[in-house]
C-alpha cells in the first residue's frame, strides 16, 4: 500500500510556478517506484492576489497549510509590490505561524560543477548551515519616532531567547549526529554583540557536553565569511542566528556553484516544514522557460526526506547530480536546455536508477 503524502504547493511569483512545475513533474512521474502517493494542493498566495485583492495570509490558507504534511514553494517576489510586504506578510508569517524555527541549508558542490573557488573541489565543500528561523533581527521588534522627518529615528531590535537558541542548537548537534557529520561550528559576533552573542556560545558549549564525540569550533561572522571562500573545507555543521544565516548562506551558494543548484528547508520538526529554492522569483525570466529548475527540485529531494523516504530523496539528489553536469551553466538562460528540458533530464536520470 502507498504512503499517501499531501504536498501544499505554494508556487508564488516570477518563475516560482515554472520551476514548482519541474518539480512536481519528477516526483508524479516516479512515486510510484517508491511506494509514496502525492496529494497536490495548490495555493494563490503572491504578488498578482495582493495586488487584486490586498490580501497576504488569510485563516483558509492556513487551515490548507495545517492539513499538508509540508509545503513546496517556489518564489515570493513581485516587481510591483513595494520591497518587504511580501516577505514579512507571507514568508516570515508562515515561519512564525508555523513555528519552522530552523533554516537547513546544505552546501554542497556537485561533481562537475563550477565553483569561482581556486583549486576547490567537491570534498572541499560539503557542508550544512542551521540557521535560527524565528528570531533576531527579523523578529519584528522596533519602529520610528518622528517618521519622514530629518529628526527620525529607526529601531530594529535582535530578539534572542534562551527556549530558541538552545533548540535551533540543540538540532544542529542533533543533524551532526544523524548525518555522519563530525563538527559544530558556532558562527556569532561574541566580541561586538556582547549579550545576544555571549548568550549564543554559553548555550553552544553547554549543549556541545552532550555531544562528547562531535568536534566543537567558533568563528565570529566576518571570518566565517573570508574562511569560507578561502578555506570551505573546514567546515561540517554550522549554527548562527537569522541575519547572519540569511548572510552566509547566499554566500554558500555562490561557492556552489549559483543560485540556481541552491535549496533549502524552513523547518519544524515537529509540524508542517516549508521547503523552497533559495533564489528570488527572477521576474525577468517569467514564462521564457529558461530558468534553472535543479534548487526546486533540490528543495523537494529534501523534502522528501524530512517526510521520511531517505532513498528516494538519495536517488532524486543523484539525478541533479546527473543533470547538473551535463549543463552548459546553471545560470538562467544559459544552461543550453529548457527548463523543461532539465526538469525531463532529471526525471529520465531518476527513473533509469529503478530500471
Amino acid at each position: 500500500m502507498s504512503k499517501k503524502l499531501n504536498i501544499a504547493l505554494l508556487a508564488g511569483d516570477g518563475t516560482g510556478p515554472e520551476v514548482v512545475r519541474e518539480a512536481v513533474k519528477v516526483l508524479v512521474e516516479s512515486q510510484k517506484n517508491y511506494g509514496v502517493e502525492f496529494n497536490f494542493s495548490e495555493n494563490d498566495l503572491g504578488g498578482d492576489r495582493y495586488i487584486e485583492t490586498k490580501t497576504l495570509v488569510t485563516e483558509k490558507d492556513i487551515q490548507q497549510f495545517k492539513n499538508a504534511d509540508a509545503v513546496l514553494l517556489g518564489a515570493i517576489g513581485h516587481p510591483d509590490v513595494k520591497p518587504g510586504i511580501l516577505e514579512q506578510g507571507i514568508l516570515l508569517k508562515l515561519r512564525k505561524e508555523f513555528d519552522q524555527y530552523i533554516n537547513l541549508r546544505p552546501v554542497i558542490l556537485y561533481p562537475g560543477v563550477e565553483t569561482p573557488l581556486a583549486n576547490k573541489n567537491p570534498e572541499d565543500i560539503n557542508f550544512i548551515v542551521v540557521r535560527e528561523n524565528t528570531e533576531g533581527l527579523y523578529a519584528g521588534a522596533g519602529g520610528y519616532i518622528h517618521y519622514g522627518t530629518k529628526n527620525e529615528v529607526a529601531t530594529q531590535e535582535s530578539i534572542n531567547t534562551h527556549f530558541a537558541i538552545h533548540r535551533c542548537i540543540k538540532y544542529a548537534f542533533e543533524y551532526a549526529k544523524n548525518n555522519n557529520r563530525k563538527k559544530v561550528t558556532l558562527c556569532a559576533k561574541t566580541n561586538v554583540l556582547t549579550y545576544a552573542h555571549d548568550l549564543w556560545e554559553r548555550i553552544f558549549y553547554q549543549v556541545a557536553e552532550e555531544y562528547p564525540d562531535i568536534e566543537t569550533d567558533y568563528g565570529h561572522v566576518d571570518a566565517i565569511c573570508m574562511w569560507m571562500v578561502k578555506n570551505p573545507e573546514w567546515f561540517d555543521v554550522i549554527v548562527t542566528d537569522n541575519m547572519f544565516g540569511d548572510i552566509i548562506t547566499d554566500l554558500g551558494a555562490m561557492i556552489q556553484g549559483g543560485m540556481g543548484i541552491a535549496a533549502g528547508g524552513n523547518i519544524n520538526p515537529e509540524g508542517t516544514s516549508m521547503f523552497e529554492p533559495i533564489g528570488g522569483s527572477a521576474p525577468k525570466y517569467t514564462d521564457k522557460n529558461v530558468i534553472n529548475p535543479l534548487a526546486c527540485i533540490g528543495a523537494a529531494a529534501m523534502m522528501v526526506k524530512e517526510l521520511g523516504e531517505e532513498k528516494y530523496s538519495k536517488d532524486i539528489e543523484n539525478a541533479i547530480i546527473e543533470t547538473a553536469i551535463s549543463l552548459e551553466s546553471l545560470s538562467a538562460g544559459k544552461m543550453g536546455m529548457s527548463t523543461s528540458e532539465v526538469g525531463d533530464m532529471v526525471l529520465n536520470s531518476l527513473l533509469s536508477q529503478n530500471e
